[in-house]
């Protein structure tokens, strides 16, 4: 994986300098921290920072095709890049490496535009066409990489991250109110936004064109439910998925660098090391984390694995004393606001990773959301089950049911579980309709605000802003689909695949990859009908039936368990905040940044100091007004980077 930044001048505005694109690049030194380099062509100056994993002698970039007429600033891997390779090959192309990335300018020339749809990877790059003068911006199918730009100056600058865009002094330095008040409604800015205002982000799925003529933005691919079940049999079904999970397995272990995987002791890690064990031959290097709090380790489950696949395999425990230590480094990489602390485990993990010496890791991310398995899909289904007939005594017994891995469960009791379900059931057509309890409870954190943010806040509507990414026929999908299709908008590209995905992982400069996203396997799930995904309370039926015979039977029977950590605790000792937290949230500190109400959070703070935060809200509140204090420190008052 690799860092890359540019600039483009308009006609009139004076040309970037290699200088500053080397500035910008020497800002991801994390992201590529194996070679530089800059590449000047007139209005436009584009810039590498390479973390070396295919042909690590020769792929130097900015690299061009023959006549060096079009060049490509890449950040990603394009796992099909043999087959494209051998195709061009025999359409005469030349090639001077053996890296993944000049298959970009090759397959441009011959396509265009379109080539992005040719591709199999997960990619921002940036391609200049000297012949035609136009800059293409490009980001993958789901989100998996980033890619931000901006207005500095009169010129359009862009790179992989906000703080490389930082380092050009025309741009202003402050958090966007639009932004906040989406991460603490749906746990991240949604795109095009970023934390920052005028810093947008390329949306997933999509390219943009910049030449003197103007810009065009443009959707080349969209997650979408075709609404007609296939004619297989269920168990064809089965075995289909098993044959694309195995290709998707076998394409996204290319590398000519070592590659682990995660292992988490849940499902979709399960069987990405399983497919990895029995269909590769690639040597099985497994890694995970555990915890102390019984609430979140799942450490006897990856145990039950490792015996079963006899794999190499290293586990971390991420203590509290770590998470709170690692927490202001988190931010720094995540550029937003966070609600959870459930990222710095993952970014530990990747340091214990790089020092085992690889570079590269397989996840299981993305099953959940292809396949039906969070929590939210089930509760959203009961809640509608339950609206169908508001009267019924029997019906909302049925939502005590979930959640059985919390400790305070808000299900515990009838008379909770009716007051924290039972409202809202008259809008289960609304397109927010399953996201509805994560959003009441994520938003509390604005009573933390000063009134002025709170007013801004109250401007911003969070239906219309899910509604704004919807597409034509959203409608008439099945109520799964659609919540598929808002969590696959807006909590897997923003949150997990960033926060806690890609930024997480090259804090560490370690490449994470995603089988589960592989858009051949997320295509072959959207034609499934739901009954294959979610079945009363059971998750990714399908999925579990395509590897019930080479998987542990406790793997396969267990109920998902989200992955978590310990959130407000991590920060106090003996009753008391940790130094730093002490002072960031003092009164004068608050004061000074301008955001949060001293007197709210003082509150707040004693309240998690004596042990008495309750459940998510508190916990998401404090979270998340730390993760903000810290955000503007570092990067609107220009603090920098931790130490």
């Amino acid at each position: 994986m690799c860092g890359i930044a540019g600039l483009w001048s308009p006609p009139g505005v004076a040309p970037p300098r290699a200088d500053e694109v080397e500035a910008m690049v020497a800002a991801l030194h994390h992201r590529g921290p194996d070679g530089r380099g800059v590449h000047v062509d007139g209005p436009v100056a584009l810039g590498h920072a390479r973390l070396a994993i295919i042909d690590p002698a020769g792929g130097a970039q900015p690299l061009a095709n023959e006549d060096e007429r079009i060049w490509v600033s890449f950040n990603g891997e394009i796992f099909n890049y043999r087959e494209l390779r051998e195709e061009l090959l025999q359409r005469g192309h030349r090639f001077r490496t053996a890296s993944d990335t000049e298959v970009l300018v090759h397959l441009y020339e011959e396509l265009g535009d379109a080539f992005v749809a040719r591709l199999n990877g997960q990619f921002a790059f940036a391609l200049w066409d000297g012949r035609r003068q136009r800059l293409l911006l490009a980001r993958d199918r789901i989100g998996i990489r980033p890619l931000f730009h901006a207005e500095a100056g009169g010129r359009f600058a862009f790179a992989s991250e906000a703080k490389a865009l930082f380092t050009l002094p025309a741009l202003p330095r402050r958090l966007s109110a639009e932004a906040l008040a989406a991460t603490f409604s749906y746990w991240s800015p949604i795109a095009p936004q970023s934390a920052f205002e005028g810093i947008h982000a390329l949306p997933p799925g999509h390219l943009l064109v910049v030449e003197p003529g103007g810009r065009r933005l443009q959707r080349y691919w969209d997650w979408t439910f075709p609404g007609t079940p296939p004619r297989a049999s269920d168990e064809a079904l089965a075995e289909e998925l098993h044959a694309l999970m195995v290709d998707a397995v076998r394409l996204q272990l290319r590398a000519d660098v070592p590659v682990g995987a995660y292992l988490s002791g849940g499902l979709d890690s399960s069987i990405i090391t399983t497919l990895i064990a029995r269909h590769t031959d690639t040597p099985l290097r497994s890694f995970s984390l555990t915890f102390a709090d019984r609430e979140f380790d799942e450490s006897e489950h990856q145990r039950a694995l490792v015996e079963h696949l006899r794999t190499q395999h290293s586990a971390m425990q991420a203590t509290r004393a770590a998470i709170a230590a690692g927490f202001a480094r988190l931010v720094w990489h995540a550029e937003a606001p966070v609600v959870r602390t459930a990222p710095v485990p993952m970014m530990l993990l990747a340091d214990a990773v790089r020092a085992a010496g690889y570079k590269v890791v397989l996840t299981g991310e993305g099953a959940d959301e292809a396949f039906g398995g969070y929590d939210l899909f089930k509760e959203a289904a009961l809640r509608r089950f339950v609206a169908r007939a508001p009267g019924s005594r029997w019906r909302p017994a049925l939502l005590q049911r979930l959640y059985p891995y919390l400790g305070a469960s808000p299900v515990a009791a009838r008379s909770l579980t009716q007051a924290y379900f039972g409202s809202g059931l008259d809008g289960v057509d609304r397109p927010g309709f399953a996201h509805a309890m994560r959003l009441a409870t994520t938003r509390r954190v604005f009573q933390f605000f000063r009134p002025e943010w709170q007013q801004q806040f109250a401007t911003w509507d969070p239906d219309a802003a899910l509604e704004s990414l919807l597409p034509a026929g959203f409608g008439a999908w099945a109520p799964l689909e659609r919540d598929q299709y808002v969590e696959a908008q807006t909590l897997l590209p923003g949150y997990l695949l960033a926060a806690q995905g890609d930024r997480a992982a090259m804090a560490a400069s370690i490449e994470a990859r995603f089988p589960f996203l592989d858009h051949r396997v997320l295509e072959f799930a959207a034609r499934l009908p739901p009954r294959l995904k979610l079945r009363g309370l059971h998750e990714k039926v399908l999925l579990k039936r395509a590897f019930a015979h080479e998987l542990p039977q406790g793997i396969v029977a267990r109920s998902k368990q989200p992955y978590r950590a310990p959130d407000s605790a991590c920060f106090f000792a003996d009753g008391a905040p940790l130094p730093w937290v002490a002072e960031l949230l003092a009164p004068a500190s608050l004061d000074a940044a301008g955001l949060f109400d001293p007197v709210a959070v003082g509150k707040l703070q004693a309240k998690c100091a004596a042990g008495r935060a309750i459940g998510f809200g508190d916990n998401m509140a404090f979270v998340g007004i730390l993760s903000t204090m810290l955000l503007h420190r570092q990067f609107v008052a220009g603090e920098g980077a931790p130490a």
